[in-house]
């Protein structure tokens, strides 16, 4: 007896374990993945170059004495105190004075001055009285001949009197200026004072061989330093060599770069992006957002809450961004964050 109520015991088990097995199973809801869109609207985007150079003065130069005598440093009239580094200089400015009393009594320079000036009276006078028939035409060419001899030598006079000045030769600001103690006595040759003009200034760069027939005389460049984050200065390439480096397969090029507040400084690294075309009201997206697979390039956009995977194709780009040409259209809404993890058809739901 006590065998057969187990035996029904352990059907009633077993037909309950069947029928717990045989209920209907919930099903997983699919969770929507958070991104965050952009609308696609049209934007301009350039193609550029992007390097690198070091930028150099236009003009520099370092000036010596010609003649011996006393150093003497001048007072800078925009200052009111001598002349010192990083001072700016006009064309022609004096610098520097020597100062040698015998060398400038050799000269005569006052005695010059005044025989051209009793000359200038005297060739007048007699153009006149020549003219009024008081004197012969040979007294009056004779005048004329005093005068021109007196005035070529004033005009040496001058020369040789500017041997003891030193003045700039352009505008521009003074780089260096060695320490004369003044009325120490100076060599003829020695270096006093360098300058440079960097108002405008100059990059070599070095292109890849690829864009050899793509970078022209006069295209637009913008100029970058990391010490002024703020500030872009503009410039155009200047000269372009036709010869490729064998070694580094690139081209040299020259970029002039304007700086009328002289805030770039000769020796400066820079950055330079040179704009070799641009194109407007195009669809222009972010290039981190671009995905990278054997099949090509693609992004997501959403499309009735789920995510539309989109094979793109890409036209100019910069470091930045890249232009769509196929693949999008305006007013998609364009997937920016969030696209990782993302599978065709998969559920989002769009957050801020």
């Amino acid at each position: 007896m006590k065998s057969f109520h187990q035996f029904i015991a352990l059907i009633a088990l077993i037909g309950a374990t069947t029928a717990c097995n045989n209920q209907p199973t919930n099903t997983t809801t699919e969770l929507a993945v958070p991104v965050s869109v952009n609308d696609i609207k049209p934007r301009s985007i350039e193609k550029i170059i992007n390097t690198t150079g070091t930028l150099n003065a236009t003009k520099k130069t370092t000036l010596a004495t010609e003649m011996t005598g006393k150093y003497k440093l001048l007072i800078n009239p925009k200052t009111r105190r001598p002349f010192a580094l990083g001072d700016q200089v006009e064309n022609g400015q004096v610098i520097i004075q020597l100062e040698d009393a015998t060398y400038e009594n050799s000269i005569g320079y006052d005695s010059k001055k005044l025989n051209l000036e009793i000359s200038e009276q005297n060739m007048k006078k007699q153009q006149s009285l020549f003219e009024k028939g008081g004197v012969t035409q040979l007294d009056y060419r004779n005048s004329e001949v005093s005068y021109t001899n007196a005035k070529y030598d004033f005009e040496r006079a001058n020369l040789q009197m500017a041997k003891m000045k030193i003045s700039s030769p352009f505008k521009g600001v003074i780089t260096d200026l060695p320490t004369f103690t003044n009325g120490t006595q100076v060599a003829t040759g020695t270096a006093v004072v360098s300058l440079m003009d960097y108002s405008t200034m100059l990059v070599e760069v070095n292109l890849p061989e690829k864009y050899i027939n793509e970078v022209m005389i006069d295209q637009p460049v913008r100029i970058m330093n990391y010490t002024l984050p703020n500030d872009t200065l503009t410039g155009n390439v200047k000269e372009l060599s036709p010869a490729i480096s064998t070694e580094t397969r690139t081209f040299k090029g020259i970029i002039q770069v304007t700086n009328p507040d002289l805030k770039l400084r000769p020796g400066m690294f820079a950055k330079a992006d040179i704009v070799l075309a641009r194109k407007d009201s195009v669809i222009v997206i972010p290039k981190d957002i671009i995905i990278s697979s054997q099949r090509g390039k693609s992004v997501f956009i959403v499309d009735n809450g789920t995510a539309d995977e989109k094979r793109i194709t890409i036209g100019y780009e910069n470091q930045n961004e890249a232009e769509i040409t196929s693949g999008l259209k305006m007013n998609d809404r364009l997937v920016i964050k969030g696209f990782e993890t993302l599978k065709n058809r998969s559920k989002v739901k769009i957050v801020k």
